[in-house]
């Protein structure tokens, strides 16, 4: 059963070479609310989570809510492997989808077919799955045979819609979500709409990021901040 158990959980960065500017560091640790510290070897030390204690259990739909800079993305980012906690523990029962950057693996020089593709890898999926879904990702972007042609060549739009088909096209038991994942066709919106509504409502765990009140009133139950 898909469950995640997280203990005393603390993320900091190094930054060097940053003591220096002392204005600057002065300025930027207001700003995030003291959580930039002095550290050795002329470092900057970034507290991005400091011992945070959850449990999500099946079933659970979790917002995380805060102001930028307070930690909702590396939460995320650390639950997908991307970043190593400083100090604590994960534990995680479950396959995990994380769409972090709906435009990440996206390739401008390559065509829409070849963007599939290697979006699909960077979405953890295989050839073979790749080859099953890529009829019916063409299918609903509806953009026809402008899938043969480079992604410099689409509108903002047309760009949208086929990073948001290939995205929504897995289907984890934990999903982690940042936000924009549906953003950009005003012309598409609903009919993204209402996939984003399917794909969300598969997964046994949702942790969304967002700023958007209509999207955690949508899919989420429990809000942490």
């Amino acid at each position: 059963m898909p469950h995640i158990s997280i203990s005393d959980l603390s993320v900091t960065f190094n930054i060097y070479g940053a003591n220096s500017r002392s204005l600057k560091k002065q300025l930027v640790s207001t700003a995030t609310g003291g959580r930039v510290v002095s550290g050795a070897n002329d470092a900057v030390a970034i507290r991005a989570l400091n011992n945070i204690n959850l449990e999500i259990k099946d079933g659970e739909r979790i917002g995380l809510v805060g102001h930028n800079g307070s930690g909702k993305s590396t939460l995320l980012r650390t639950l997908a492997g991307i970043y190593k906690p400083t100090r604590g523990k994960i534990e995680i029962s479950g396959t995990i989808g994380a769409l972090l950057d709906p435009n990440a693996g996206m390739e401008p020089d390559a065509t829409g077919i070849e963007n599939i593709f290697l979006r699909g890898y960077v979405l953890g999926m295989s050839d073979a799955q790749i080859r099953a879904n890529i009829d019916e990702i063409a299918d609903f972007t509806e953009l026809g045979n402008f899938l043969d042609l480079p992604l410099r060549t689409y509108s903002a739009g047309m760009f949208a819609r086929l990073a948001f088909a290939i995205s929504t096209t897995i289907r984890p038991q934990i999903l982690l979500m940042d936000e924009g994942i549906g953003a950009g066709d005003e012309a598409f919106k609903e009919k993204m709409k209402i996939r984003l509504s399917s794909f969300v409502g598969e997964a046994n765990i949702l942790i969304l990021a967002s700023h958007d009140q209509s999207l955690m009133d949508q899919f989420c139950d429990r809000r942490i901040h």
